[in-house]
């Protein structure tokens, strides 16, 4: 599929966070860090967000570092306090992201296996990005854009598989530490982390291929249980993936008419 087949013109709204009515910047200590935050945290979208669009609309080849800098309005020197290459913009590579997988694995608790912990991990990443596109309105477009790109340039394919590796051995290492075990002479964690992952990454290729509906949670979570149960052959992803739309319709349904009936009042 050709990335204009999977892109749409419409323009992403970095959606900028503003201080709560009423805040005091002097009365938290936190504060100015907290607003620093959110402010790296709109750099970082407005770059990806940048880079997607530009890529989508010209190649990933016609699209240089300098071009995804000045359409989020920063220097290029800023870029790369984000992003190391182009390729990472695109496909969102993060490290905070990863410190995050891996100080989450290391939180589970100890009575939970390797399977378990891991599967969990996953299932609460796929839940945050379930989150994230909610609350950023037009990023789950983002999501399936990316996905997109990534299933038609060979060059990003390339950046997204090393993106994944990366994941996979932060995990792994992750998972060897909770165990007690050295993972160069013991393969298990490694084979736990690539299983799940493979599971996760196929029900999101999944989820993708069939427009980002639904819940990438619910989706990711019946891959996972269908993995754990020995992949059952009546377990399907496309009821899953009816299920998760199914659902969020109905969630849909009762925001509209919260939202109506507040109107009403």
């Amino acid at each position: 599929m050709h990335a204009l087949q999977c892109y749409t013109e419409s323009m992403f709204a970095s959606s900028a966070s503003s201080e709560l009515p009423g805040s005091d910047v002097h009365a938290d200590p936190n504060a100015h860090e907290g607003r620093r935050d959110r402010k790296k945290h709109e750099t970082r979208r407005a770059l990806r967000n940048a880079a997607l669009k530009l890529v989508a609309e010209r190649g990933f080849a016609q699209v240089t570092v300098e071009d995804i800098a000045e359409a989020a309005d920063v220097a290029t020197r800023t870029f790369f306090n984000y992003f190391p290459s182009k390729e990472s913009a695109v496909i969102g590579a993060d490290p905070d992201r990863i410190e995050g997988l891996r100080s989450a694995l290391l939180a589970r608790p100890p009575d939970e296996s390797p399977l378990q912990a891991v599967t969990k991990v996953a299932l609460a990443y796929a839940s945050a990005i379930d989150q994230e596109l909610d609350d950023l309105g037009e990023g789950r477009e983002a999501w399936f854009r990316r996905f997109c790109i990534v299933r038609s340039d060979p060059d990003l394919h390339g950046a997204y598989v090393a993106h994944v590796g990366e994941v996979e051995r932060a995990l792994a290492g992750a998972l060897a530490e909770r165990m007690g075990t050295d993972p160069a002479h013991d393969p298990y964690p490694a084979l736990v982390t690539a299983t799940v992952l493979a599971a996760a990454r196929v029900a999101g290729l999944y989820w993708s291929a069939n427009g980002a509906r639904g819940s990438l949670a619910q989706v990711t979570e019946a891959a996972l249980d269908t993995l754990a149960q020995g992949l059952p052959v009546e377990k399907s992803l496309s009821g899953a993936l009816h299920r998760a739309r199914g659902a969020r319709r109905r969630q849909n349904a009762r925001l509209a008419s919260i939202e109506q009936g507040g109107k009403r009042r």
